[in-house]
């Protein structure tokens, strides 16, 4: 990331390890893993840049890595709509709840579905696959927040796995995704 990216610029990850190449001198984020985790510690960040007890955040680049839901896909994505996968969104807008569970913007037209659920099943994966191209943990409570705050987000996940049995290879797999990351954030 150039000089001028930086101002302004928070990077947010999940866990260290998807997080081990960003650029030195990057403003860092480690939410942990989760929604609620992610969700949390980024509202904290962002009121402190609200109230000048940090430094201002005018654009967020949530990175990590994401399970494939396509056999085709792998390498790194900029998803242009992240979804909520494992909220009863239906059944609460049906109560008169109205309920965001679809975070859209620039990206390269894939679909994230994020959820608490490690998805490492044939048949979620397969359900999964009807509406998105990667699943992940973390970027549906990211893209909340930022909404919420009216700070930009982009999206960058780098496939580590096909959310199948190899997901639980994870820690594994990360550091070849960490890498390609890496690389994203340093030719920005």
């Amino acid at each position: 990331m150039t000089e001028r990216d930086v101002a302004g610029t928070l990077v947010v990850s999940a866990t260290r390890a998807e997080a081990n190449y960003v650029p030195p001198g990057t403003r860092l984020l480690i939410t942990g893993i989760g929604k609620v985790r992610a969700a949390t510690v980024l509202t904290r960040e962002l009121v402190a840049a609200q109230t000048g007890a940090a430094e201002p955040v005018t654009e967020v680049i949530n990175i990590g890595t994401a399970g494939a839901l396509h056999d085709h896909h792998s390498g790194l994505f900029v998803p242009s709509t992240v979804i909520e996968h494992d909220i009863s969104s239906d059944a609460l807008r049906a109560m008169g709840y109205d309920i965001v569970d679809t975070h859209q913007f620039d990206g390269d037209g894939s679909v994230l579905a994020t959820g608490d659920t490690f998805i490492a099943d044939p048949v979620a994966r397969a359900e999964l696959s009807r509406r998105a191209d990667l699943v992940d943990m973390e970027g549906a409570a990211i893209a909340y927040v930022c909404a919420s705050f009216g700070v930009d987000l982009t999206v960058v996940k780098a496939v580590s796995d096909g959310a199948d049995e190899q997901a639980t290879d994870w820690p594994s797999l990360v550091d070849a995704a960490a890498l390609d990351l890496g690389r994203w954030l340093a030719a920005r």
